[in-house]
């Protein structure tokens, strides 16, 4: 079983940037929050940037444990999940289970909320862009268990690293919270040793008065 690295965090930041799903400047977030930077996953709408994205997750999985199933939350963690399951069997020949969750319950055909492969006494990973305020995650984490999965632990594309209710980040309050793993592809140092490298010294600037006011 091959276990070959794929993902590369510069070339992804390159490519987020390329197609404005990361934007350098000045964003005023849900929270309130005046951030220098914007992360938009929704705006990984081509084949290219799907499958990078895909094979980061199909990476860190191979280094993860219990991977019986994943999942990935609607609408967003669908398309995710999807070519991550693909990335799987293409580049490390792992065939895995994959499924997803509809908003709303369906009355007719097979019913219910949840689509694709079976999750009941199943070891799930959660696949989803970014955890804002953990809301989410918590919603899918209960969905799971109600159908008698065991939640693994989650994979998102992006840590933030900073603060959310309390001193802890919303990725470590929902570690703390729901006692499973949580892993990302790239964080906010991630994106802050880019600028550096490309001498970028005034966005590098506003990343670090950002992340000393909110970060972790």
């Amino acid at each position: 079983m091959s276990t070959t690295k794929t993902f590369n965090p510069q070339a992804f930041i390159d490519l987020a940037l390329s197609r404005g799903v990361l934007k350098f400047g000045e964003f005023t977030l849900k929270s309130g929050r005046v951030s220098p930077y914007f992360f938009n996953a929704g705006l990984l709408n081509d084949g290219e940037a799907l499958n990078l994205l895909a094979m980061g997750y199909a990476d860190q999985l191979m280094h993860c444990e219990h991977v019986d199933v994943i999942f990935g939350p609607a609408y967003k963690g669908i398309p995710f999940v999807a070519a991550t399951a693909v990335a799987l069997a293409q580049h490390h020949q792992k065939s895995v289970p994959w499924g997803f969750n509809r908003k709303e319950a369906k009355d007719h055909g097979e019913g219910g909320v949840l689509v694709g492969a079976d999750v009941q006494g199943k070891k799930v990973w959660i696949i989803d862009d970014v955890i804002t305020a953990g809301t989410a995650i918590r919603e899918v984490v209960s969905i799971l268990q109600q159908a008698g999965a065991e939640v693994a632990g989650v994979l998102v594309a992006l840590d933030r690293q900073e603060r959310g209710q309390s001193e802890l980040s919303a990725i470590q309050e929902v570690q703390k919270q729901l006692n499973i793993p949580v892993h990302a592809l790239i964080t906010m140092k991630d994106l802050m040793d880019y600028l550096e490298s490309k001498g970028e010294i005034q966005a590098l600037a506003n990343m670090q008065a950002y992340r000393t006011q909110y970060g972790i």
